[in-house]
């Protein structure tokens, strides 16, 4: 019983040292004008079509809150690079809104907080690697 009770002990030490730790990303939004709608936030890798919406590996839905932040953690993530996007659906219609020429009319972000001026952001200006449990803040205009 005794020689039982040390293996054990024993396996479940040493899995401790095997088992790898979670790989997550949590996400911290804000700059959102209202707590109106919900924070889309999406992580896509490199070889996802980064920023569509279609082209995300990963996707949340999520409440801001009153003090006008949202958050969403991304766990049991592969170690890689990602880059992240966000909008605010304020009016909850489940897409970016733009106006006739294509300007998005809803507040939106990226990882870094990339942006460029005609366009979004490159994979690259966006990126962030994450080899652990990692949190980064984005900022949405």
């Amino acid at each position: 019983m005794k020689v039982i009770l040390i293996v054990s002990l024993f396996a479940v030490l040493t899995s401790s040292f095997i088992t790898p730790s979670t790989i997550s990303l949590t996400v911290n939004v804000n700059g959102f004008s209202s707590s109106e709608g919900k924070a889309h936030i999406a992580i896509y890798r490199v070889s996802d079509d980064f920023p569509a919406a279609k082209g995300q590996y990963k996707g949340q839905i999520v409440a801001i809150n009153d003090k006008k932040i949202a958050s969403a953690t991304f766990s049991d993530l592969p170690k890689a690079t990602y880059a992240v996007a966000v909008f605010h659906d304020k009016n909850k219609n489940g897409v970016m809104d733009k106006n006739l020429v294509g300007v998005p009319t809803e507040k939106y972000g990226f990882s870094n907080n990339a942006r460029e001026t005609f366009s979004a952001p490159s994979f690259e200006s966006a990126s962030v690697k994450v080899e652990g449990q990692k949190t980064i803040w984005i900022y949405v205009k």
